[in-house]
């Protein structure tokens, strides 16, 4: 696809996205693929796709929808942030300067969180030897691809995506949320001991997300009944290790699912 100068050589469709909270990613994302071009930063999405390319695909405007919300979901593990993400209008850019505009209308519904505070680490040389944010946005950015990459792809990927998205959402049940992750996992790999062979998870941090979530009298936990004269409410601490442990189940399955799919040497 050329790209334009001061005047359009071709027509070109264009998809167009908006999300809160604007800083979700903290840096401009480009994604370059065969039959698009994407550009994610500052509370907008930017999708540029040959005519010929989207008239052919009919679904393609859902694909990629179900595609950037699986980046947004990959980055909500790290950030631990909700988000809210338009649907696309769709646009056809003319040579002549013309511009057609289609808008698919969905509610908003904006949230706020705070942001982590960042330093940068130097050796007595000046040379930088650790920077928080840039490691950070690395973070969430491979975790992006993955969720993007596996999510449509298989059932258990979206299944923890989907679970931990709904722990961000529904506080009041967050474990109760972060607890069917580790299910999901013992479903598809055959039980606790094959999931922690597979997977090269310790038992005590298997069995610290089960106590969170079922032994411990928390309000936001799956036994509530069980501990209905003393419940209170888990603290943050409590929540951050939950989140931590759910985050490493699903990162750690990601790359069992790479390994599988590797070709061979």
């Amino acid at each position: 696809m050329n790209k334009a100068t001061t005047q359009l050589e071709e027509t070109i469709v264009v998809l167009e996205w908006t999300f809160t909270p604007a800083d979700y990613f903290e840096d401009e994302i480009r994604i370059h693929r065969k039959e698009y071009e994407m550009v994610i930063g500052g509370g907008k999405v930017e999708a540029k796709i040959a005519p010929q390319v989207y008239d052919g695909n009919p679904a393609m405007r859902d694909e990629l929808h179900n595609a950037l919300n699986a980046r947004f979901l990959g980055v909500q593990m790290f950030s631990h942030k909700p988000y809210d993400l338009s649907k696309p209008s769709l646009s056809r850019l003319h040579p002549d300067g013309r511009r057609d505009v289609t808008v698919f209308v969905n509610p908003v519904n904006i949230k706020f969180t705070v942001n982590p505070v960042d330093f940068i680490a130097r050796d007595k040389d000046g040379n930088v030897i650790s920077d928080t944010k840039r490691e950070r946005i690395e973070k969430k950015n491979q975790l992006a691809d993955l969720a993007e990459k596996y999510r449509d792809n298989d059932m258990t990927a979206a299944s923890m995506l989907n679970s931990y998205n709904s722990a961000v959402n529904d506080p009041d049940n967050e474990l109760v949320h972060l607890y069917e992750i580790r299910d999901a996992l013992a479903k598809k790999l055959g039980g606790k001991t094959t999931t922690l062979r597979r997977l090269g998870i310790s038992e005590p941090t298997w069995n610290r997300l089960g106590s969170l979530a079922n032994t411990e009298p928390l309000k936001q936990g799956r036994h509530r009944g069980s501990h209905s004269d003393h419940l209170r409410d888990a603290t943050e601490a409590e929540l951050n290790e939950a989140r931590s442990i759910a985050r490493l189940l699903i990162e750690t399955y990601f790359a069992y699912l790479e390994n599988e799919n590797a070709d061979p040497v």
